[in-house]
């Protein structure tokens, strides 16, 4: 037997979702039981839990399963991050880029854990300010490090298919906390984010 990977769904929450994509099918005048929806509630109603399974998850614990000793005290840097997160004004998607730098002192996280704990938070619904704060504060409470940087850079599906529909902007947010308020740490950070090092 090789490796699978298996999603799982409270049959209760998702029979209660599959009635609700239902009624707005019959809302905006579709037919639930024509041929290419008959299965749309049931699939939208497994897609909106899985999109949303942040909310089960424990960001904190996941940071403090693979805490390591180490005295290293230079910045650490993840970038690239990719993210998917739904607008929590108009549930729709938006996705980019997270950059995410910390500078222990004492303990080092494993890299892995990082691009996890963007997804815990991601999986909500969401604002990207807010994203950003959350992922800034769970790393330090966690990892007490001497600082953390992060910076999100996304595009809005709310902007870009209904509203304004400005197809090619970017929101970008950060946030800095420790010695990250030191402009040449921070500058470092900023420089090394924007550089392609490969």
């Amino acid at each position: 037997m090789g490796y699978s990977k298996k999603e799982e769904y409270t049959e209760e929450t998702t029979e209660a979702l599959i009635k609700s994509y239902e009624r707005i099918l019959m809302e905006i005048n579709e037919d639930p039981n024509r041929e290419g929806l008959t299965k749309t509630p049931e699939r939208a109603a497994k897609a909106i839990q899985f999109l949303t399974h942040g909310y089960d998850q424990d960001a904190e614990s996941i940071l403090r399963s693979a805490l390591f000793q180490e005295d290293y005290s230079e910045m650490v840097i993840v970038k690239d991050i990719e993210l998917y997160s739904l607008c929590e004004h108009h549930i729709l998607p938006f996705f980019g880029k997270a950059h995410i730098a910390y500078i222990p002192n004492g303990y080092v996280v494993g890299l892995s854990k990082i691009p996890r704990i963007v997804d815990v938070f991601a999986r909500r619904l969401q604002v990207q300010e807010r994203l950003t704060d959350q992922i800034l504060h769970c790393i330090n409470d966690t990892l007490r490090p001497l600082g953390v940087a992060v910076v999100i850079e996304a595009a809005h599906m709310c902007m870009m298919m209904r509203g304004v529909q400005k197809q090619n902007s970017l929101t970008t947010t950060s946030a800095f906390i420790g010695e990250f308020h030191k402009e040449e740490t921070r500058s470092e950070f900023l420089n090394l984010i924007s550089s392609n090092l490969r």
